[in-house]
């Protein structure tokens, strides 16, 4: 199976490729596809930002299309950044000035408390949807600490882990991320949902 991911992201890109590759999907990016969309976020929920992204690419290509809505939900912010954790503080301004700006918000509370969530969303021609959600617990640290991964990994410790998800290989990564939970329920989803489509193709 071949899907367009609706994103511009040459991390997130390398990362859902990673971890769909497992399962025999095949992930090409909106430049492979031939386009080079900035679909306007204007979602309420995750949900509802990954949809809007998917449908976007697929409407532009003719062709499957997934994509993904993530953020950092800190219990000290009211869980916020949330929806707006990339656009948190302006879209140009880098993540190790957004990281520093959180541990700031974060100093002297007694709640350290935090959250990665993702919400995939694939979008198919003939109007068929899958979703899929994944969520990982854990804390905000007192600093950066980490080379790997991107965004708000440096500063998000992971419940049962004394480092920082940047700390950690790509493979354990994924195998705990919310985007890795996320994905990898979406390949279930995909893998039945192809399933009922040639049930479907062969009693034609």
């Amino acid at each position: 199976m071949k899907l367009v991911l609706a994103s511009n992201n040459q991390d997130k890109l390398r990362e859902i490729r990673e971890i769909l590759g497992e399962f025999g999907i095949e992930i090409i990016s909106q430049g492979e596809a031939g386009c080079n969309i900035d679909a306007q976020e204007n979602g309420s929920t995750f949900q509802e930002n990954a949809r809007i992204k998917a449908l976007a690419a697929m409407r532009a290509t003719g062709l499957p299309a997934v994509a993904d809505d993530s953020g950092l939900e800190v219990n000290a912010m009211g869980g916020g950044p949330g929806i707006y954790s990339a656009r948190y503080g302006g879209r140009d301004l880098s993540y190790d000035i957004k990281n520093r700006m959180i541990i700031d918000k974060v100093a002297g509370s007694d709640d350290r408390g935090a959250r990665f969530v993702c919400s995939a969303v694939c979008v198919f021609p003939n109007g068929d949807e899958i979703c899929a959600d994944g969520v990982i617990n854990g804390s905000i640290g007192t600093e950066l600490q980490g080379n790997g991964g991107f965004g708000y990994d440096p500063i998000f410790i992971p419940d049962g882990y004394e480092c920082s998800i940047a700390c950690l290989s790509d493979a354990e990564k994924n195998s705990i991320s919310h985007r890795g939970k996320a994905f990898k329920d979406l390949s279930e989803k995909l893998f039945r949902y192809m399933e009922k489509c040639d049930t479907k193709e062969q009693g034609k």
